[in-house]
């Protein structure tokens, strides 16, 4: 059954049979065969078919849910199991915000260093990626927003507190605030992004409106307009401090808000798998130094 429950997971996802049939690495026709045979074993449809894939049924929708939950636990089970005969090993699938990824390693080096039969996959995601695909066990662990909107059912780990600058280029140093940011022409993070939705919350405390005159998920589109003089940004400061900035470019950290928490999320299930259990240990330990 477990093999059956995570090709149902695996169409859910898809949502075609033909692309679920190849992402499994098999025939559309065993596909088919092995849902019918599931809608057998628990006696109800879980698929409206017609001429294509038509969605799940309210049952389908229910057995999804303990579909995802016996799948991972019995991933959980195996990963015990090898972990008791090779140790914490094994590939970890991280989803990371983009404003994010200048600190992802002060979590993975750690980890991998601590287990170096460990490996990982960092993945630049949104927020709401993250939050749905922890949830369908398509990755293992996020980092992401914690304060900001709903997560689902999760633990968290706060890791730090994102706060935020404007970078221009300009003559002026120190610290601006978020009306005067408000008045350059601006470059920011596209509207699927948590940041863009944060600046734009921020931007209306002070009676101002996000209307940038570019908009992208790529921080070097961003950075490459802010270099020519004529745009400015606002972004995370551990991201600008991280990234090389345009000559004549500076960052000048916002006032008049606390920032944001940032922090490890991964599914709230109990027992955890081994490399969960190591990456909440490092990020524990990282966020004790920090």
């Amino acid at each position: 059954m477990i093999d059956r429950l995570n090709m149902f997971m695996v169409l859910a996802r898809e949502q075609h049979f033909g692309r679920a049939a190849e992402a499994l690495g098999i025939t559309q026709p065993s596909l088919s065969s092995a849902l019918r045979a599931l809608e057998d074993q628990l006696g109800v449809q879980l698929v409206r078919r017609g001429s294509r894939y038509g969605g799940l049924t309210p049952e389908g929708e229910r057995v999804l849910d303990w579909a995802r939950r016996i799948v991972g636990d019995a991933r959980t089970m195996q990963a015990e199991m090898r972990a008791r005969h090779r140790g914490v090993s094994g590939r970890l699938r991280i989803g990371v915000i983009p404003t994010a990824m200048p600190r992802i390693a002060d979590l993975t080096a750690p980890l991998l260093a601590r287990h170096p039969a460990t490996e990982v996959t960092i993945l630049s995601r949104s927020s709401d990626e993250i939050r749905d695909q922890i949830a369908a066990l398509e990755l293992d662990a996020g980092v992401t927003y914690l304060d900001s909107e709903p997560l689902g059912k999760v633990q968290r780990l706060p890791l730090f507190r994102e706060t935020y600058c404007l970078v221009d280029r300009t003559e002026q140093a120190g610290p601006v605030g978020w009306a005067e940011a408000a008045t350059r022409p601006l470059c920011l993070l596209t509207p699927d992004m948590q940041n863009r939705r944060i600046v734009a919350r921020h931007l209306a405390d002070v009676g101002a409106r996000d209307v940038p005159r570019v908009e992208s998920n790529s921080m070097l589109a961003i950075l490459s307009h802010v270099a020519t003089g004529d745009w400015a940004a606002v972004l995370p400061q551990a991201l600008a401090d991280g990234l090389p900035l345009p000559a004549g470019v500076l960052s000048r950290p916002l006032t008049g808000a606390e920032g944001h928490m940032v922090g490890l999320i991964v599914a709230a299930r109990e027992p955890h798998p081994p490399l969960i259990r190591a990456l909440l240990e490092a990020g524990t330990r990282g966020a004790a130094v920090s």
